[in-house]
């Protein structure tokens, strides 16, 4: 296993796929969702990047098996994006160890705050936040990708 700081081939593929089944199998998500995880990934994989911006890819035997990414949006304020890792993965400590980089790297770089959108319904995932420090700040319930969903966004801080 390898973890990667920047693109390598296949990466985009293998991580709007992740979330395509994760969210597919939780919340009924199709392609629209698929299809906008690989564009706005793809989209921050290839702008130049700023000191704030973070991102880490887990790479076995070709594929990526997991990301995290940090978006720095100026003043003070990040958004994390794309956080996944493969079924195989998850209960190991690297989510912990990933998101805690993330906002090591956050600290380091001057940004305050971090937010992160997330849907109800997952438990695992809200403990995770919930121990890295975010809080509930948002919650919208409307028809996202084709399903009502309810959204939640955390800050860290």
């Amino acid at each position: 296993m390898k973890i990667h700081e920047d693109w390598f081939p296949g990466l985009v593929g293998d991580i709007a796929a992740l979330h395509a089944r994760h969210y597919a199998a939780s919340h009924g998500f199709g392609a629209v969702f698929e299809a906008k995880v690989a564009r706005e990934l793809g989209d921050f994989l290839t702008k130049p990047r700023s000191p704030g911006d973070f991102f880490r890819a887990v790479e076995h035997d070709g594929r990526a098996l997991g990301s995290i990414a940090l978006e720095d949006e100026g003043h003070g304020l990040g958004h994390l994006r794309w956080f996944i890792l493969d079924a195989s993965l998850r209960g190991s400590g690297l989510g912990r160890r990933l998101l805690g980089e993330a906002l090591a790297h956050a600290r380091a770089q001057g940004i305050g705050r971090v937010y992160l959108w997330t849907l109800d319904g997952l438990p695992a995932a809200a403990r995770l936040y919930a121990e890295a420090g975010f809080v509930e700040v948002e919650r919208l319930t409307a028809t996202q990708w084709g399903k009502a969903v309810t959204e939640l966004r955390l800050e860290w801080s």
